[in-house]
């Protein structure tokens, strides 16, 4: 099976009482089209959550040990997600499993949440968190599109 690309939008979904997400199907198929099936599910700056195929989460290990420009900064992000995060993998029900320490500091347990695809990764918005990206991405939207429009937006 040839390797899918993610899906695009936001996308809502919920994490349940035993903290386990529930992946709409384009996610799903994104999962089980990767040759490795091992995720990271973690938050690099403890306020949303993220899952990495196990490849990508790879090349973030090594641009943590090569990084010389403020190894420090790339420590402690790198420290912020070994402290929460955790190896997972999507179940035959496409839900994927999210450490207690992560549910707990991220205010995710049994609670709705948006899903959006980033850079290779998941990004998993709390309520709250959106709400506050929402309303912050619509202070200046038509400002930000003519701007970005005359830098070669389309």
């Amino acid at each position: 099976m040839a390797e899918l690309e993610l899906p695009r939008g936001m996308h809502p979904s919920r994490i349940d009482e035993k903290g386990r997400l529930k992946l709409p199907a384009g996610f799903q198929e994104y999962f089980n089209s990767l040759p490795e099936k091992k995720l990271f599910v973690t938050s690099l700056d403890r306020y949303i959550a993220q899952i990495y195929p196990i490849s990508v989460w790879r090349e973030n290990e090594n641009f943590f040990l090569n990084y010389r420009e403020n190894p420090r900064l790339a420590k402690a992000i790198a420290f912020n997600a070994n402290d929460l995060g955790s190896d997972s993998e999507m179940d035959a029900q496409g839900r994927v499993l999210f450490s207690p320490e992560l549910r707990r500091e991220l205010r995710l347990e049994n609670q709705p949440v948006k899903l959006c695809a980033h850079r290779g990764r998941i990004e998993i918005y709390s309520d709250g968190v959106y709400q506050a990206k929402k309303l912050q991405a619509a202070e200046s939207t038509a400002e930000a599109v003519e701007v970005l429009e005359r830098a070669g937006l389309k």
